[in-house]
């Protein structure tokens, strides 16, 4: 970590947010009947992976857990999407009629999230969509807020927010650059 860099979450505090995360989804949505993760790669797949294990060893249930690339659906690309790697979109369930949790490690400006939203609306019509996320830092461009977040952590646009995985994809550290 560079002497520009403050960790703002120890792993202690994600597994705290993430595991408080798990009850608010639980609370909201009132179990996990007709529930789905959808995480954006990459980061977002990971964390959903980890909050579907919190909803089981709460539950006693599995959660299903899928994943969507957003690549194509970006509105920052136009003419140069095919320059750009495409990830693999990864839903092996039905969303119809589900309440899908997208999932994703930082909220910026929305702009990705409204990609992905463009992404699950393309598999099918879920009954709603909510958004969790890891950390907001502000800044937004498009009218999306978070029904779960993790920590908001105010920051300028000049600054930079990382979570950090480890080589078993588990979110250990939450990096504020400066």
């Amino acid at each position: 970590m560079g002497a520009d860099s403050t960790v703002i979450l120890d792993g202690v505090g994600v597994k705290r947010a993430l595991t408080r995360i798990a009850h608010e989804i639980l609370e909201r949505n009132k179990g996990v009947r007709d529930l789905v993760l959808v995480g954006i790669r990459t980061g977002g797949v990971h964390l959903a992976h980890d909050l579907a294990l919190r909803l089981e060893e709460i539950e006693g249930e599995k959660v299903p857990v899928g994943a969507v690339d957003i690549t194509l659906y970006r509105d920052d690309i136009k003419g140069h999407a095919e320059h750009l790697p495409v990830g693999k979109t990864d839903i092996p369930f039905s969303i119809e009629g589900m309440k899908v949790v997208l999932v994703d490690d930082v909220l910026y400006t929305g702009r990705t999230i409204r990609a992905a939203m463009d992404a699950i609306m393309d598999h099918g019509r879920p009954s709603c969509v909510q958004l969790g996320v890891l950390v907001d830092r502000g800044h937004r461009e498009l009218p999306i807020r978070a029904d779960f977040v993790g920590r908001n952590v105010p920051t300028s646009r000049k600054e930079n927010v990382q979570v950090v995985f480890d080589a078993e994809n588990t979110p250990t550290e939450v990096i504020l650059q400066k």
